[in-house]
């Protein structure tokens, strides 16, 4: 599945081009309405949660948790334990207990489902919940005793689930990573036993996805930073192995979050048709003009798994490959089961359930599937948000891909700015009635320019203009 963030680093002392694009985010945030700053009465009760919130009685503390995030992450929602059980594994997946704090129908509910996600920025998250539960209280920080939901999942020998159960309790996570440690420690062989059958779990997990044909898409990080001279210069990070063996955990817990609902007949899960024919069709198109080997009869998730993240034609390729990956939304149902239940790209059925920090429909997917897991009936206050979510979802989906878009402009204009005039060499990725749309080689930005040329072939454009105070670039094809 998609997902791209920024990363912002501004030298030590931002020049005028890194304070020209601060003020643009703020800019953005403003035109795209983004909530920032939290209503005092929501501060005050998520103070006030955060002393008095109802904990669970079941104690997993001797439990050895542990978190894989970003360095900069303070709001954790996952904590992890695998161990060998018998040939197979037992996966005990700890998620924040945010129904823990937040009071049905109470002032930070409210506010929580006017925002419906966090929105990542480059220079800041503007956050789901305030920053006392999301960083605080509701985190799973190292150290810290917790309230999660436990995902307590048995696998196979081969990877494949066989059991899971969901239950409320007080967890602790023992030590925090990050993904490049984890991939350090992997490489090096000196990981804990934790990371080690993280990896294995992970391989048999991506094996598994291939079989089902199933389809991830790792589009990379961009990576923005200010040299001493003021300049920018912004790359692509390539997704690490241990982040896509930690998402392989996050999608085995939604597959089972799913099959609960659909057993239990209510919930709400994250469905997607698959790719248009059209679209498929067009995408061949695209890799053959630029000269990526497609085999015949490879399905197209094991085909962008092939791709080389450091090739500049393989990286427009991932790029386009976003639209294979349209039509994604939530499916609410209760009492009969949804005509069409299927996850495109996850090839499952799949649900939400592993963020609820930063995902409004995460924190009533999990209350569904604990209540199911224990033979409860489901509150009554869950079944009648159920509804409500779609259209919550699909707004807050709108406005963050539109900020993610608004900023990326930003920076890739940055990038630009001290180049007007010049001319760079790059890969044209399509070709429409308005224009060509390049990949740059040198550098990672991909824009439109003006110009008739066949999609596949290296160009050289000239920059005409970079304009950062309103993330427009102007290419034309010389």
């Amino acid at each position: 599945m998609a997902q791209r963030h920024i990363v912002f680093r501004p030298a030590t002392q931002p020049g005028d081009v890194a304070q020209q694009l601060a003020a643009r985010f703020e800019a953005v945030r403003r035109e795209l309405e983004v909530p920032e700053e939290f209503p005092p009465d929501v501060v005050a009760e998520a103070a006030a949660a955060a002393s008095n919130a109802d904990l669970p009685d079941r104690d997993e503390t001797s439990v050895a948790f542990i978190t894989i995030d970003p360095p900069t992450s303070m709001d954790l929602d996952q904590a992890m334990s695998i161990a060998r059980d018998g040939d197979g594994y037992r996966v005990r997946y700890a998620i924040a207990d945010v129904p823990a704090f937040v009071r049905a129908g109470g002032v930070v509910d409210a506010e929580a489902r006017r925002r419906g996600q966090t929105v990542y920025c480059p220079d800041k998250r503007v956050q789901l919940h305030p920053g006392e539960l999301s960083e605080g209280a509701a985190s799973l920080l190292p150290e810290q005793v917790r309230p999660a939901f436990v995902w307590d999942i048995r696998l196979a020998a081969d990877g494949e689930g066989t059991a899971v159960e969901v239950y409320r309790a007080m967890v602790r996570s023992v030590r925090r990573y990050d993904y490049e440690q984890v991939q350090k420690e992997i490489d090096a062989g000196s990981a804990e036993e934790c990371l080690v059958l993280l990896k294995e779990v992970g391989e048999k997990r991506v094996a598994l996805e291939r079989k089902r044909g199933g389809a991830t898409l790792p589009m990379p990080e961009q990576e923005v930073e200010e040299a001493q001279d003021g300049t920018f210069h912004i790359s692509f990070r390539p997704m690490l192995a241990s982040e896509d063996w930690n998402a392989q955990v996050s999608l085995l817990t939604g597959m089972g979050a799913a099959d609960l609902m659909l057993k239990g007949k209510v919930g709400i899960l994250r469905t997607m048709p698959p790719p248009d024919p059209r679209d498929l069709k067009r995408f061949h198109r695209q890799a053959a003009a630029a000269g990526v080997t497609w085999p015949e009869g490879q399905a197209y998730g094991e085909f962008l798994r092939s791709l080389d993240h450091t090739d500049p034609q393989h990286l427009a390729l991932i790029h386009e490959a976003t639209t294979l990956f349209r039509g994604a939304g939530y499916t609410p149902f209760d009492g009969s089961l949804p005509e069409q239940p299927q996850h495109a790209a996850v090839a499952n059925p799949y649900a939400h359930v592993t963020a609820p920090l930063r995902r409004l429909v995460d924190r009533f997917g999990l209350v569904v599937c604990e209540a199911l897991s224990s033979g409860r009936d489901v509150p009554e206050w869950v079944r009648e948000a159920l509804p409500t979510l779609p259209e919550i979802m699909a707004s807050s989906d709108r406005r963050t891909n539109a900020v993610e878009r608004a900023c990326t402009d930003a920076v890739e204009a940055a990038e630009l700015h001290p180049m007007v005039g010049q001319t760079l060499e790059g890969v044209v990725v399509d070709e429409n009635e308005k224009g060509v749309v390049v990949q740059l080689v040198e550098h990672a930005v991909v824009a439109r320019a003006a110009g008739s040329v066949k999609a596949g072939e290296r160009v050289t454009v000239r920059v005409d203009a970079a304009d950062i105070t309103t993330g427009t670039i102007s290419l034309s094809v010389v």
